[in-house]
């Protein structure tokens, strides 16, 4: 999946010491590899079995709709569903461009794309808002934009530019996610709410999309452990981070899933790790490591 920037809602420690350092290392650690997770099974499905994309999409919204509820409902208090249908909406354009798009993209390349995409609209937003960059961040800015043009330049080793644009708008739609659940208040029954919205659409969608329909059991399965386990559990997981540490470190903290997904990605799926890819991500992930170290805190 994908890589959540509901980070920059976490100003500070708000609960420090209800969870201990050890255990924060470790849910991160969880964290970074269930968002990694969400690429590689993806991938795994597309690439390896039956299913078609539009089928995956509406799997992994159904499992994780159902886990979502089940965490809501055994909560102590509180609403089991909140939400909107403007969250329900751009939750079902950043899971369907990213099926699509994984179709012809390696697991690197997508996650890189991906990430580059959500942080564009978060810094974006914060441009609409009025905020005003310093001199690092600018350049920050600036170097990311370069490592994700170079990626883009036309070569043997280019993405295709469909997919690229695809992943580049799940990433956008990721961020405007993220920025309309930062003002809600819990973030499972937010989740929730997203979900339980999004699945109508998902189905119509698959509806319309019918004609290439296909599945396998494989297929299924990984679109199953992508809603349920890698979307669902590892947001409820991540949630829990970010309410113990900085905005800053919860931030850096993504930098790494492009780096793990595309290792992965080799190992697992036999993936190449061009230069292009590698001097990309340098570039872009520096660049936004950049901007994310000299924000005022």
């Amino acid at each position: 999946m994908s890589l959540p920037s509901t980070p920059i809602e976490a100003g500070g420690r708000g609960s420090v010491g209800r969870v201990s350092k050890a255990t924060i290392s470790l849910l991160s650690v969880l964290a970074m590899v269930a968002f990694a997770g969400n690429s590689l099974l993806c991938r795994i499905a597309l690439k390896e079995t039956s299913i078609d994309a539009a089928t995956f999409t509406t799997l992994r919204l159904t499992s994780g709709t159902a886990i979502l509820l089940l965490f809501a409902r055994f909560r102590a208090s509180g609403a089991v569903v909140q939400g909107d249908w403007m969250g329900a909406l751009v939750l079902v354009i950043y899971a369907f461009a990213f099926s699509f798009a994984y179709e012809k993209l390696t697991a690197g390349t997508g996650a890189l794309l991906l990430f580059g995409g959500a942080q564009a609209a978060m810094i974006g937003y914060g441009v609409w808002i009025g905020e005003r960059f310093r001199g690092p961040q600018v350049l920050g800015i600036v170097i990311a934009i370069a490592g994700l043009v170079a990626l883009l330049l036309p070569g043997l080793a280019a993405p295709p530019y469909g997919a690229a644009i695809l992943m580049l708008g799940s990433g956008l739609a990721w961020g405007m996610y993220s920025l309309l659940g930062r003002r809600r208040g819990d973030p499972i029954s937010t989740n929730a709410g997203y979900f339980i919205r999004a699945l109508p659409i998902a189905v119509v969608v698959s509806l319309a999309w019918s004609d290439y329909f296909s599945i396998d059991t494989t297929g299924a399965l990984c679109a199953a452990a992508s809603g349920a386990v890698t979307s669902g559990i590892g947001y409820i997981i991540w949630y829990t981070v970010v309410r113990e540490i900085t905005a800053t470190s919860a931030s850096t903290m993504q930098l790494s899933v492009p780096a793990i997904t595309a290792i992965a990605g080799g190992v697992l799926l036999a993936e190449p790790l061009s230069l292009r890819l590698i001097v990309s991500s340098i570039a872009t992930l520096g660049g936004i490591g950049l901007f994310i170290s000299s924000m005022r805190r």
